[in-house]
């Protein structure tokens, strides 16, 4: 075992195949990159110059001063070369647009490639669009799960895709898992479903109808809520009846580190619950909701997709600034767009108008931050079309955030891209709230989609 040889030997520098442990070697850091950089020349052979072009492009990644993007993917952990990092991690992005290239290019000069690449600069380009589409969004995020281990409460501890997603949270080691739900009923369900993992042994379990901290909870719950009609009888059949009143409950008295609902029942039935017991975070006016799509021109993030039905101004500013930050932590800079009718002032309406001042809050408020507006989504979109209209904007390339003006837009727009683009749908994601609790939909699968 490595921590019993770094026992033996403190000075020892240890490698693996675990993720659990640093400098893991994985097959992952090599096979799929030397096969895209040989498909991509039409190699004849992989011959030992293109190994070597590969072993090299790994080993200068180690080497390297990481970018913003992968420091916020992998925060937390050592990224600087040392004896805890001496290969990049398995799911570092870097890696296709490093190795690929180097074996490309070793092809070539080996002689064995039969399409040589003419514009490299394109290529790169290419590999990085590849990159943001592909399945890498979700593995930064596996692999803090697993080196900063939270406690997540599930709700629906009793559903059939929550029983699923729960072991396969335990298989990949991604966090503690706390189930709310009836013990006889869930034991039923992990057996129907032949279930490896077992209460109290894997993961713990609040029983709405005989806990220890009922008498806590009920209590607990009616001091928030007696001034908003609720009375003692009320409270406790709320905590006894209420799967998401009891798991917003335990986030508040901090017995997790965040929860998700929704598989079952109405969105803004859950959302009321939310927000009477765990509430904003200081500074935030609304709580909004952020989704994530990922088509196969890139992925993209819309908002507000389920909250707030006409935003104002200060509204935009807000939720476009709590999406940029939650887009960072997927290891991606934020692009953002404000969606409209209009094209950069051809409009004077309302909703044109509010959009306008919101970018001009958002340019005062966060004048780092890389957002254009108002906009056609096409320009949004395809940088040749904007550039034409508007050759001054301070956005580059494609936006990944788009914002709209208002629910029906947002919601329309998602829900048609998602089938339309046969999009990979991700969340939505809550923003704004004081603990992270997220509110999933009726149709998620186990996988969160």
């Amino acid at each position: 075992m490595p921590d019993l040889a770094r026992e033996a030997r403190p000075d020892a520098i240890i490698a693996t195949g675990r993720s659990d442990f640093p400098n893991q070697v994985n097959n992952v850091l090599c096979y799929p990159f030397i096969f895209r950089g040989a498909l991509d020349v039409g190699a004849s052979d992989i011959n030992e110059a293109m190994k070597i072009a590969a072993v090299k492009a790994i080993a200068s990644l180690a080497d390297k001063e990481v970018s913003d993007v992968v420091a916020r993917a992998y925060e937390g952990e050592p990224l600087r070369l040392g004896p805890d990092y001496l290969i990049p991690k398995p799911f570092d992005s870097r890696l296709m647009t490093e190795v690929a290239p180097a074996v490309a290019k070793a092809a070539m000069e080996s002689g064995v490639a039969r399409r040589p690449i003419e514009d490299f600069d394109a290529y790169l380009a290419q590999l990085n669009t590849f990159v943001f589409r592909s399945g890498n969004l979700m593995q930064p995020i596996f692999e803090r799960a697993r080196s900063h281990k939270k406690r997540l409460l599930l709700a629906e501890g009793e559903e059939e895709r929550v029983l699923r997603a729960a072991q396969a949270l335990l298989d990949e080691n991604l966090g503690d898992i706390t189930l709310v739900g009836r013990p006889a009923v869930v034991e039923s369900r992990i057996e129907k479903l032949g279930l490896r993992m077992r209460a109290d042994r894997d993961f713990e379990l609040v029983n709405p109808q005989n806990d220890a901290r009922y008498g806590d909870y009920w209590r607990a719950y009616h001091l928030l809520m007696e001034r908003k009609g609720v009375s003692p009888d009320e409270a406790r059949t709320v905590m006894r009846t209420n799967n998401t009143a009891i798991a917003s409950l335990a986030l508040k008295r901090g017995e997790a580190d965040a929860m998700v609902c929704g598989s079952v029942g109405r969105f803004d039935s859950h959302l009321h619950h939310i927000l009477d017991i765990v509430g904003l975070s200081d500074g935030v006016k609304a709580a909004s909701a952020l989704s994530v799509l990922m088509l196969s021109k890139g992925t993209f993030f819309l908002c507000d997709t389920f909250i707030t039905n006409d935003p104002s101004a200060e509204e935009i500013a807000e939720v476009t600034m709590l999406a940029a930050d939650e887009v960072r932590r997927f290891g991606l800079e934020p692009k953002v767009a404000l969606l409209s009718h209009s094209n950069f002032g051809t409009s004077k309406s309302a909703s044109s108008a509010k959009m306008r001042t919101a970018l001009a809050l958002l340019h005062e408020a966060a004048p780092d931050l890389e957002v254009e507006g108002e906009m056609h989504g096409d320009a949004a979109i395809d940088e040749a079309i904007r550039d034409h209209i508007f050759p001054h904007s301070r956005l580059n390339g494609m936006a990944n955030l788009l914002v709209m003006p208002n629910l029906d837009s947002a919601n329309i727009a998602y829900e048609l891209l998602k089938v339309l683009g046969d999009g990979l749908p991700i969340g939505p994601l809550l923003l704004g709230t004081r603990k992270p609790a997220h509110i999933v939909t009726p149709s998620v699968t186990r996988g969160g989609c």
